[in-house]
């Protein structure tokens, strides 16, 4: 009679859960329900954590080779406005995912980016403060908002749906204070300089922080123990505090990450426009969200990655060129941007329960 034996199976954090096999002599691990190691395994791996990436270079050829675009689609100046306009969206996308791992939403990232960018501009045309002063300034405020977010979602227990969505009511409050319901222009052109205007390879210097500000993310999420305990209170939140992680540090940390990154993201957003408007930021709320989850569905499907949102960034953005570009409406923005969200928030769920389901069975 055939001994049994355990056979590996990947668990939902991309670790291996073991099960008996009576019909075998060897250990054979199992991943995507073919054997791994196998060509049928490596394919149905990479083709689940490369599907995005490919359908994004899908798109590009499509609208490059498409008569009513290829002329305008396909040059430099496109691909940098298409990498230079996302970078914003990639940062406050990335200050979105940072609570989210850690199982919280903030719904006020939006508002912090419109308050820092308001404030900026105060800080720099009106009061003639230094920008790069004014920068320092407006990010030890966005990690302020950070801590209110904390306190009253951590400390005094508050849904962060509901309280995050309070605090961004109030932040939107003080940006129409301090602006006068204004928009306020004249930010120095050094900050522009910056963000718009010095290119390397045609590209934006925003694209390349904003790509180095996910690479940086991305690592400390693979490989430092604050990525993994932040993690792990995602995904087991009882279970990591009955194993010593302190659960509310991670909590807080990760809110006030979320509001620097998005005082980051608005001062950036501010000296694309070189001016500063009390409402326009916060349409970008809605973009953030689809790319979270849309990048959830890839590079590590099942769980927000920055690699997985800066792709689902662009790919958003490179789709929406795309329509203009062939005549379509301002309003293709929004149904973009609704639809990727639903398709990405349906997709993650699916890919989620499968995860579940493979669990189960072990």
């Amino acid at each position: 009679m055939a001994e049994a034996i355990e056979t590996n199976v990947e668990a939902p954090g991309g670790g291996s859960a073991a099960r008996t096999d009576p019909s075998r002599h060897e250990p054979v691990e199992v991943r995507h329900g073919v054997p791994a190691g196998t060509m049928g395994s490596l394919v149905a791996s990479w083709s689940e954590r490369l599907a995005l990436p490919l359908l994004w270079l899908v798109v590009s050829l499509v609208f490059t080779f498409l008569p009513a675009t290829g002329a305008h689609f396909a040059t430099l100046a496109t691909f940098g406005s298409i990498f230079g306009a996302g970078a914003v969206t990639v940062v406050l996308t990335l200050g979105l995912i940072v609570p989210a791992l850690g199982g919280d939403y903030d719904l006020s990232v939006a508002y912090n980016l419109t308050l820092s960018s308001i404030l900026l501009a105060e800080l720099n045309v009106n009061l003639h403060v230094n920008i790069a002063v004014a920068a320092v300034i407006v990010v030890a405020v966005g990690a302020i908002a950070g801590v209110a977010n904390a306190i009253v979602s951590v400390k005094f227990k508050v849904d962060p749906f509901i309280a995050t969505l309070g605090t961004g009511t109030v932040m939107a409050g003080i940006t129409l204070w301090v602006s006068h319901s204004a928009t306020i222009s004249g930010i120095s052109v050094g900050l522009s300089n910056i963000v718009v205007t010095d290119r390397w390879i045609g590209l934006p210097i925003e694209f390349y922080f904003a790509l180095g500000v996910a690479l940086v993310m991305a690592f400390v999420l693979a490989y430092l123990p604050a990525g993994r305990k932040l993690k792990y209170v995602g995904l087991q939140r009882d279970v990591a505090r009955l194993t010593g992680v302190a659960v509310g540090r991670v909590r807080t940390t990760a809110f006030i990450a979320s509001g620097v990154l998005s005082a980051v993201a608005g001062i950036m957003y501010a000296g694309n426009a070189g001016a500063a408007d009390p409402s326009s930021g916060v349409s970008l709320l809605l973009p953030a969200f689809a790319a979270a989850f849309l990048g959830s569905t890839t590079i590590l499907p099942g769980q927000f990655n920055p690699l997985g949102a800066l792709v689902a960034v662009y790919f958003l953005g490179t789709g929406i060129t795309g329509l203009e570009l062939l005549g379509a409406s301002s309003y293709i923005q929004d149904l973009f941007y609704g639809g990727a969200l639903i398709i990405a928030v349906i997709v993650s769920g699916v890919v989620r329960r499968k995860r579940n389901a493979t669990k189960e069975q072990v």
